[in-house]
C-alpha cells in the first residue's frame, strides 16, 4: 500500500472509531469466550529489513488498530537517523518500510530516552526527537513535528518547551488530546544549573505538560510536579477520565517512589504515589514505570530496590487511578534489570521485563488478570543478545489479539532490531 492510501485509511477508520464514544471502557462482547488460560505461543516477528546501528525502538497502536515502530539508526562517521514503518496485524504485512522522520548531526541519542510516534483520530502522525541545544553533555530539547500525510511529509519542527535554557529535556510521553490535538509530557531542565543529573543541580528536574492543535501551537502549558527524577520514563496511558501519567518522583529525602496524575477538564490533579514503596536511592536509577489503561482499569509497574534487592512490581486501578490496590510482586533478585512495559486489552494485563544473569539477557511475559490478583501464564519470550544498557529498552503492545515486543540486540558490537508475535494456543 502507498503512503498516501494508507493515510487516508488511518482518516477514515478512526473517524468511524471516534463515532462509538472511544473511551475505551466498552468490553467486546466476544472477550467472554477467550480463555486465558491457553498457553501462548511465541513466534517470531518478522521486523521490516532495518540497518545495521538500530536501535532504540519504540511501538505504539494507531486508532484503527495498525502498530508504529519508529527506532534510531546510528552508525560511525553519519548522521543519526529516525526512522519508522507501519504493521497491519489483521493482513500480517508491514506497509512500508524505512520511512525516515528525521536526521541530522545535532540529535542526540541516548539509550534510555528514545523518541515515539504516535498517531491521533484525525489520521495525522506525530513524532517527538531529542536535539542539541549546547556543548554540554545533557544540553538538549525536545522537538515535535507532525505529518497530515502518513509519513511521507513532515512539518518543520518546534521546540516543546519555551525556555531557551541550555539544560536537560527528554524523557516524553504523548497522548491523543481529542481528535487532532496532541498532549505532550516531559522531564525539564530549565531550574537546574546547566544539564548535569542528580547532584550536581542547583535546581531540580521538574515534570511539564502542554497540548499542540494541528499547526503545532502550544497551549495549556503547565508544571505538574516541581522535582522529579531526572532521567527515568514517563509513561501515559488514556483512561475513561482522561490521560494518566506516571513517573518517578524526588522526595527532598531522595525518596525514588512512582507517583500518578490525571488531567480532568484541563488541570492536572496533585500527583499522588502509586504505592508508598520509600526506596531511597541518591541519584537517579535510569527505570521509570509504565502504564496501561481500558475504560477505568488502570495498571502501572515498575522496577524497585525498596526492599534491598531488585523488583519489579505493579498495582491495578478500578477507578481510572484515583486509587490503586496494594501492589504485587511480579518478580524479585539480583538478576532483575526492570526495564518494564505494559499492555492491557478486553481479557487481561501484560507486563514485560528483563533480567540479567552471568552475562545473559532474558525478556519475561506475565499475563494476569486486570487486578493483578490471578497470574494466567509466564513465559520466557526471548534471549536479547547484549549486555547492560546496549540492548536498552524493550517495547510492548497489544494489537490484532496478540502481544508484540521489539528489543534492541547487539550482535558482534552491533545493534539491530528484532520482535516477536505472542499469541494463544499452541
Amino acid at each position: 500500500m502507498c503512503k498516501r492510501a494508507l493515510s487516508v485509511s488511518l482518516v477514515a477508520l478512526a473517524l468511524a472509531l471516534a463515532g462509538c464514544g472511544g473511551s475505551g471502557g466498552d468490553v467486546p462482547q466476544a472477550a467472554a469466550t477467550v480463555d486465558v488460560s491457553e498457553p501462548s505461543r511465541v513466534e517470531e516477528w518478522v521486523l521490516p529489513p532495518t540497518l545495521p546501528g538500530s536501535a532504540s525502538p519504540s511501538l505504539s497502536v494507531t486508532p484503527d488498530g495498525r502498530l508504529l515502530l519508529g527506532w534510531i539508526n546510528s552508525q560511525k562517521g553519519r548522521r543519526h537517523v529516525f526512522q519508522f514503518s507501519s504493521y497491519a496485524p489483521d493482513w500480517g504485512r508491514w506497509m512500508h518500510q524505512m520511512t525516515t522522520v528525521a536526521i541530522g548531526h545535532s540529535m542526540f541519542v541516548n539509550w534510555a530516552d528514545v523518541p515515539h510516534l504516535l498517531a491521533t483520530p484525525d489520521g495525522a502522525l506525530w513524532a517527538h526527537w531529542l536535539q542539541k541545544s549546547g556543548d554540554a553533555p545533557y544540553a538538549y530539547d525536545v522537538v515535535l513535528s507532525r505529518s497530515r500525510d502518513g509519513g511521507a511529509n513532515w512539518a518543520a519542527p518546534v521546540l516543546v518547551h519555551d525556555d531557551r535554557t541550555r539544560t536537560e529535556h527528554g524523557f516524553v510521553s504523548m497522548w491523543a488530546q481529542g481528535d487532532g490535538a496532541l498532549g505532550i509530557a516531559w522531564l525539564d531542565g530549565r531550574h537546574t544549573a546547566g544539564g548535569g543529573h542528580d547532584g550536581g543541580h542547583a535546581g531540580a528536574m521538574s515534570l511539564r505538560a502542554a497540548v499542540f492543535d494541528a499547526n503545532l501551537e502550544r497551549a495549556g502549558e503547565a508544571e505538574i510536579d516541581a522535582r522529579v527524577c531526572d532521567c527515568c520514563q514517563t509513561a501515559v496511558a488514556m483512561t475513561a477520565r482522561g490521560p494518566l501519567l506516571v513517573y518517578r518522583g524526588r522526595g527532598e529525602d531522595e525518596v525514588r517512589d512512582i507517583h500518578a496524575t490525571r488531567l480532568e477538564d484541563g488541570t492536572w490533579r496533585t500527583p499522588a504515589p502509586v504505592h508508598a514503596d520509600g526506596w531511597v536511592m541518591p541519584a537517579c536509577p535510569v527505570n521509570g514505570p509504565d502504564v496501561a489503561a481500558l475504560g477505568e482499569t488502570a495498571v502501572v509497574a515498575w522496577y524497585t530496590e525498596a526492599g534491598g534487592s531488585p523488583e519489579v512490581r505493579a498495582a491495578a486501578s478500578r477507578d481510572a487511578g484515583d486509587s490503586f490496590g496494594a501492589p504485587v510482586a511480579i518478580d524479585a533478585g539480583a538478576a532483575v534489570l526492570g526495564r518494564v512495559a505494559v499492555a492491557i486489552d478486553a481479557t487481561q494485563a501484560w507486563i514485560l521485563w528483563q533480567r540479567e544473569e552471568a552475562g545473559a539477557q532474558s525478556l519475561w511475559l506475565s499475563r494476569r488478570s486486570h487486578d493483578l490478583a490471578v497470574e494466567h501464564e509466564r513465559i520466557e519470550i526471548a534471549r536479547p543478545q547484549g549486555e547492560g544498557r546496549a540492548t536498552g529498552f524493550p517495547q510492548l503492545a497489544v494489537a490484532g489479539g496478540a502481544a508484540w515486543v521489539v528489543w534492541t540486540d547487539v550482535a558482534g558490537g552491533t545493534p539491530n532490531l528484532r520482535g516477536v508475535r505472542v499469541a494463544r494456543g499452541r
